[in-house]
């Protein structure tokens, strides 16, 4: 059964690259393999979907065909129609999806269906983390450092794995050529086909003089401190991606970061969009007569204007002094709710004024 990849990722079909990149990272805190309670199979499924979905042009395939590529599988690329190979995967072993048929073509053509005999490029693992920053910081922006121990790729050979001044050489086993042949035999046949080099991780060189760091691997395991440019107008619960800041792998791309970010409640405002809201309590009488207040914001003293006989629970705006909206180029509004203080009890004198107002029909 192929792969729904829009069920794996929980959005409809009509979704927008936005939406699949927040279900993503969603996904991807919750399931990632080093969470406590992370699972690897549905991490990995659900990167397969987002590495699909995200890409214009793998999505509309993927549409049109389904998970097993521009073959179609049902069309006769290989299910027995004109120019296939006349065989029913499905009825193979008990019957295979199609991420279990690209599984056998990586193996046997190198690299999944399509792949021309190509290599896969080695990538280090994707690796997540969350910081907490406080409702300020999240309004306009931030930028923390943070320590994380990872294996990170070798300061002192900077990832080619020679001692410094030192040169490398043709790889002996492969001859340079990254990948050996080796012979494969399945129920669809015997193959000869390419994999990578275990001797030189597919570069084709090796180091003369191996680095005395890392031993000629290329990346270290240690602590490392991160910057981390937290933008304007985030919310809480946002994940940020810091590409090629993951696991360093030997001779191969970094994986990525995942952080989370955390921005606990504000004694005063609370968050709707790009929007602040906000109460203001106000006497009686300037409800009646009309006033003006000072309103502490998040950048600065505001001054309020109360309006003659305003109402409890009435909106005042207060135009571009909320959450900066980065895509627009502005900022969002602060909404102030008016709240009209009832007292709870009256002076003699008090409750003489507010006879007299009940006597004009106030």
């Amino acid at each position: 059964m192929a792969k729904n990849f829009y069920e794996i990722l929980g959005v409809s079909k009509d979704a927008s690259k936005d939406e699949i990149k927040k279900a993503f990272h969603k996904l991807a805190h919750k399931y990632h393999p080093d969470k406590k309670d992370g699972d690897e199979a549905k991490f990995k499924e659900a990167n397969e979907a987002y590495q699909t979905l995200s890409d214009d042009q793998k999505r509309a395939s993927y549409d049109q065909f389904g998970s097993g590529g521009p073959q179609g599988f049902g069309g006769g690329g290989f299910g027995g129609g004109p120019g296939g190979f006349g065989f029913d995967f499905s009825q193979a072993q008990g019957g295979f999806d199609m991420g279990d048929l690209n599984d056998i073509f990586s193996d046997f053509f190198g690299g999944g269906m399509g792949g021309g005999g190509r290599s896969r490029a080695r990538r280090g693992r994707d690796i997540s983390t969350e910081i907490t920053i406080s409702f300020e910081e999240s309004v306009f922006g931030v930028t923390r450092h943070i320590a994380l121990t990872k294996q990170s790729t070798c300061k002192t050979c900077h990832g080619s794995g020679a001692k410094p001044g030192t040169d490398t050489e043709t790889c002996k086993k492969c001859k340079g050529q990254g990948q050996v042949k080796e012979v494969k035999r399945s129920f669809l046949g015997t193959f000869e086909t390419n994999r990578i080099c275990d001797e030189c991780d597919g570069s084709g060189k090796i180091p003369k003089e191996k680095c005395t760091t890392c031993h000629g691997d290329g990346v270290t395991r240690g602590q490392e401190e991160i910057e981390v440019a937290v933008p304007a107008g985030i919310a809480n619960g946002q994940m940020l991606r810091m590409t090629g800041m993951g696991e360093a792998i030997t001779r191969g791309e970094s994986g990525d970061l995942f952080i989370k970010i955390n921005v606990p409640a504000h004694k005063t405002f609370t968050r709707d969009g790009f929007n602040l809201h906000t109460d203001l309590s106000i006497k009686l009488t300037d409800a009646l007569l009309g006033a003006e207040h000072t309103l502490r914001t998040l950048d600065g003293d505001v001054k309020i204007k109360i309006p003659e006989g305003i109402i409890h629970g009435e909106l005042i705006r207060i135009k571009e002094r909320g959450i900066p909206n980065g895509s627009r180029g502005k900022r969002g509004d602060i909404f102030v709710k008016i709240l009209i203080t009832i007292p709870r009890k009256l002076s003699k004198k008090e409750r003489e004024l507010v006879e007299g107002l009940k006597k004009e029909g106030i």
